[in-house]
C-alpha cells in the first residue's frame, strides 16, 4: 500500500503553476512561446486537465518550440535533419492525437444563484 499524497499546503511551486520552467528565465522567447503553447492547448481542451493530460501537454509544448526552432534554422539555411525533424514531429503528432485534436466547449451555463441575482439586478 503506497503513501497518501501530500495535503495541498505542501504542493511544490511548480504543482501550483508558480513555475511552468524551473531553473529558465520566464521572460525569454522560449518560455514565452511554451507558455503560449500550453494556454492555447489547455484551452482547446476545455480548460480543465487531469494532471496526466497537464503533463502531455507540457510534453507537446516541449517539443512543438523545437520543431518551430528547428523550422527558423531551415528557413535561415542552416544544417537542418529531416529524419529527426519528421521523428519528433511524429512523437508530438502522437501526444497531440491522444490529447485529441478537437476542441472542447467549456460549458458556460451561469448557476442558478448568479442568473437569478443578475436579472434581479437588471430589472
Amino acid at each position: 500500500m503506497g503513501k497518501a499524497p501530500p495535503p495541498p499546503q505542501f504542493s511544490t511551486r511548480r504543482g501550483t503553476g508558480a513555475i511552468v520552467l524551473a531553473g529558465v528565465d520566464g521572460r525569454s522567447m522560449m518560455a514565452r512561446r511554451f507558455r503560449e503553447i500550453t494556454s492555447t492547448i489547455e484551452s482547446d481542451l476545455g480548460g480543465d486537465l487531469t494532471e496526466a493530460q497537464r503533463h502531455l501537454v507540457a510534453r507537446a509544448a516541449t517539443l512543438a518550440c523545437w520543431c518551430e526552432e528547428r523550422e527558423s534554422e531551415l528557413a535561415q539555411g542552416q544544417d537542418f535533419d529531416a529524419l529527426q525533424y519528421s521523428t519528433v514531429s511524429n512523437a508530438l503528432r502522437r501526444l497531440l492525437s491522444d490529447l485529441g485534436l478537437q476542441r472542447v466547449a467549456r460549458d458556460v451555463t451561469p448557476d442558478l444563484q448568479d442568473y437569478i441575482s443578475g436579472k434581479a439586478r437588471r430589472a
